[in-house]
């Protein structure tokens, strides 16, 4: 039986993907400024370096409310074309940033978070499994949610997020 889609199919697609992705990060904690967010900052600094402009950099707080606002503002903006929300992806009671964001995406991309915790297992062990990693797709944009600690940060743009960037924004505009 042969496959209906040529092997070079998801290469074309990239190939087609915008190299510049205009991003915007929201870290979500009660304790974090931007003076002492290393995680939000690290995100923004690999992003930057990719060549994707950084169009915003804020902190909310761990409330669904202040969450979800920032999304919706965020998708208000149209120079804007993936949002990366870090921290408050745990089982602790105040981590709410899955439970509020997935619900508002028109469309989750369930391979992201099974990748980053298999990816993460491989440093962390059994631990991995607290992790509520999430992506998706929100009205034309690509939505991330990652852990906000220095080493997920930087696993889940190096090995997941920089990669795929391109060409799930180019995807996701699709979707409008």
């Amino acid at each position: 039986m042969s496959d209906p889609k040529p092997a070079h199919h998801a290469h074309a697609h990239r190939r087609a993907a915008p190299a510049s992705v205009v991003t915007a990060v929201v870290t979500v904690s009660d304790t974090r400024t931007l003076e002492n967010d290393t995680g939000g900052a690290r995100v923004a600094e690999l992003l930057e370096q990719a060549g994707h402009p950084l169009a915003d950099r804020r902190i909310v707080p761990d409330e669904p409310d202040a969450i979800a606002a920032a999304l919706g503002d965020l998708v208000g903006e149209d120079k804007v074309r993936a949002i990366i929300f870090t921290g408050g992806t745990g089982v602790a009671p105040r981590d709410v940033t899955p439970d509020t964001i997935e619900p508002l995406l028109d469309r989750v991309v369930p391979g992201f978070g099974e990748i980053f915790r298999t990816l993460s297992y491989q440093d962390i062990g059994s631990a991995a499994l607290l992790s509520r990693t999430l992506a998706g797709l929100k009205s034309g944009r690509v939505v991330f949610v990652i852990p906000g600690s220095r080493g997920a940060v930087c696993l889940a743009m190096e090995k997941l997020i920089l990669p795929e960037l391109g060409h799930l924004a180019g995807e996701a505009i699709k979707t409008r």
